[in-house]
């Protein structure tokens, strides 16, 4: 719920409550009184159309589900008013003999009065239903923010994984090539070790020959 739009609510409910008051005593009155009264009447409905009109812009300038409710609270709003501006021109509506305004007042008036009071009760009971639904979505809006920061909390944790994992992954990358290089020169050893067995072989061979030649010829 906008604090705004709250604001010229409140402003409004003591206006209109206040101009109910005063349509009131401008029944009872005559002459320049009831003029006077009448004309503060009408400057207090030009200062309620007001804050009527800046509710409604400020209404549709919120987002569409908060924008829905308040505008059909607003139209509740226009209704009073346009039950408040029926009921002056009803006492303004000439120059009333008193058993005319009598009946004025106790009848048309006071229908009007109790429709008003009605309307205005109504306006409550809606007010009440719309700060219960601004509190739902507050709370909404508090889970929703815990849950981005929870997930903004996994996301981190999953981002810190991965890092140790590509950690692990260089390393073991690392072993592997140790490993390689490893085999590359135990292979190496082994084919001079072999290489080395065929020259001593070879050697053994050719000296053993060799005496064999030296005790043939000191035989013969």
């Amino acid at each position: 719920m906008s604090e705004v739009f709250e604001g010229y609510e409140r402003q409004y409910c003591e206006l209109s409550s206040n101009l109910s008051r005063k349509c009131t005593a401008a029944g009872a009155l005559d002459g320049e009184q009831k003029k006077q009264k009448l004309s503060e009447v009408r400057t207090g409905l030009e200062e309620a159309e007001s804050l009527i009109r800046k509710m409604d812009l400020e209404a549709r300038s919120l987002q569409p589900n908060v924008k829905a409710v308040l505008l059909a609270k607003l139209r509740e709003y226009k209704s009073d008013l346009n039950n408040l501006k029926t009921e002056v021109k009803r006492i303004a509506s000439g120059n009333l003999n008193p058993a005319a305004r009598d009946q004025l007042l106790e009848s048309g008036m006071a229908d009007a009065l109790m429709a008003s009071a009605d309307q205005r009760s109504r306006l409550m009971v809606s007010t009440e239903r719309l700060n219960q639904s601004s509190d739902r979505i507050k709370g909404s809006r508090r889970t929703m923010l815990e849950t981005e920061e929870l997930g903004v909390s996994i996301l981190q944790d999953l981002h810190q994984q991965r890092q140790s994992l590509l950690h692990a992954h260089d390393t073991l990358h690392g072993v592997d090539d140790n490993i390689g290089k490893s085999k590359k020169v135990l292979t190496s050893m082994t084919r001079r070790m072999n290489r080395n067995k065929w020259i001593i072989g070879a050697v053994v061979a050719v000296l053993v020959v060799a005496i064999v030649l030296i005790l043939y010829f000191k035989l013969k």
